[in-house]
């Protein structure tokens, strides 16, 4: 049997900052595929001059974005990245021995090193984060959901050691800034699943009482402590988060 082939599949928009990093670390993948939503930053420019396949898209939602993305891919197999990954060299070692042999499987997880404020984050559930991005084109795609979207398999999967290097928040206002879009996804999200907290008990309960718990369960008891003031203000600010989502979704149902 010869060799599987691979391609590489990456949403993106604006990501001029991060996407050079990310390519250079598949450069040995049979194919890249570029699905961008109108960058107004070289991202383009740089997703072609690295010789990768640059498809124009307008926005669908992160889930049919990536499967539209992995639709375009031409090889046997898909490793789908976010543009603010790296693929470290051990894991670009394991994926390139796994598909040059018979897989034992036909989809991957991969785990994933998350860095807040260039640390690495390794406790609080922040590690090792799997995430199934590695998998046989024809056995997985992506929940169509408008954000937190997850992958859909049908077939027995396998987790590898490499890691995934998640280069997420280089910086409080990037970070900031993320968890202020992600809130409004999330709350629209909410609404449609009819957790609108309209309630007294309930508003008090997602605005409040679920962060508060949020924190304490992350930052104390899976021991994010241990991670210094980086991992007090990704505790702090993810709490924060949760709250903002569900005080968005009452808002929008007011």
């Amino acid at each position: 049997m010869g060799k599987s082939t691979l391609s590489v599949a990456i949403i993106t928009r604006n990501e001029e900052a991060n996407l050079l990093r990310t390519l250079e670390s598949v450069r040995w993948a049979d194919e890249v595929v570029v699905v961008d939503c109108g960058s107004t930053d070289r991202t383009v420019e740089t997703a072609q001059n690295f010789g990768a396949k640059v498809l124009h898209e307008p926005w669908r939602g992160f889930g049919r974005q990536k499967n539209f993305a992995i639709e375009q891919c031409s090889s046997e197999w898909v490793l789908s990245l976010d543009a603010d990954e790296e693929v470290s060299a051990e894991l670009a070692g394991e994926i390139q021995r796994l598909l040059a042999e018979a897989p034992d499987a036909e989809a991957y997880f991969l785990p994933r090193r998350n860095l807040f404020l260039g640390r690495w984050m390794k406790r609080g559930g922040y590690w090792p984060d799997p995430k199934l991005r590695l998998f046989r084109k024809s056995v997985a795609w992506f929940e169509e959901r408008s954000v937190h979207e997850t992958v859909r398999y049908s077939s027995a999967t396998r987790t590898l050691k490499g890691s995934l290097i998640h280069h997420a928040y280089p910086s409080l206002e990037s970070y900031l800034d993320h968890m202020n879009r992600y809130s409004s996804l999330g709350a629209e999200q909410a609404v449609a699943n009819g957790k609108t907290s309209k309630s007294l008990p309930a508003f008090l309960w997602n605005v409040v009482l679920n962060p508060a718990a949020t924190f304490l369960y992350n930052y104390v008891f899976r021991f994010g402590f241990l991670d210094g003031r980086e991992g007090l203000l990704l505790h702090l600010y993810h709490s924060a988060y949760v709250s903002w989502k569900y005080a968005k979704a009452w808002q929008a149902c007011r």
